[in-house]
């Protein structure tokens, strides 16, 4: 994949963050910090790019988002489960924080999935990746999750994880949650 569809990806998601007056955080674990990384690479993300955090071990994940362990034991890292809590980790966290506002949407996504080459299995190949998206809006905590499943080398499917999160955020109906 083209940096620059990443980066055209990335452009698209500021401007439709600012105009709804909208602020993104994300959770990240397979792409390693990628999608904040591209994001911060756009021009004036500073108005629309809160916070990010690399939970790339379950311990991060517990330590840093509050994933539960018998999350992780009962579901694995790898799941919508686990993809949920860690988006919430991620609502919570803002709504905690003292630059919390009212009235502007907080949007979160986390992104857990398994990069390869190794570590796949028949009920979780190499490319499965699962997400969470989150939307805090006046103290209401709203998440779904999804999962995908990319094709590719690692860092094909980091891009393609990256690029998906990015349309996630861009697929919100954001005059439905006023």
């Amino acid at each position: 994949m083209e940096h620059n569809v990443l980066s055209h990806l990335s452009l698209q998601v500021g401007d439709c963050l600012k105009r709804h007056n909208a602020i993104l955080s994300v959770a990240e674990s397979c792409t390693g910090g990628l999608l904040a990384s591209t994001v911060i690479e756009t021009a004036g993300s500073s108005q629309w790019f809160d916070r990010g955090f690399v939970t790339y071990t379950n311990q991060a994940k517990q330590d840093l988002l509050d994933v539960k362990s018998i999350t992780l034991e009962t579901f694995g890292a790898v799941s919508e489960n686990t993809a949920a809590e860690m988006v919430r980790g991620v609502l919570t966290n803002i709504q905690s924080s003292s630059g919390y506002q009212t009235g502007r949407l907080d949007i979160a996504i986390s992104v857990t999935g398994i990069a390869g080459p190794d570590g796949g299995s028949p009920a979780k190949p190499v490319g499965m990746v699962c997400f969470g998206i989150g939307i805090l809006s006046n103290y209401q905590q709203l998440i779904r999750t999804t999962t995908q499943f990319f094709k590719g080398n690692r860092s094909a499917i980091r891009q393609q994880s990256v690029k998906f999160a990015l349309e996630q955020v861009l697929a919100i109906d954001y005059d439905g949650l006023r």
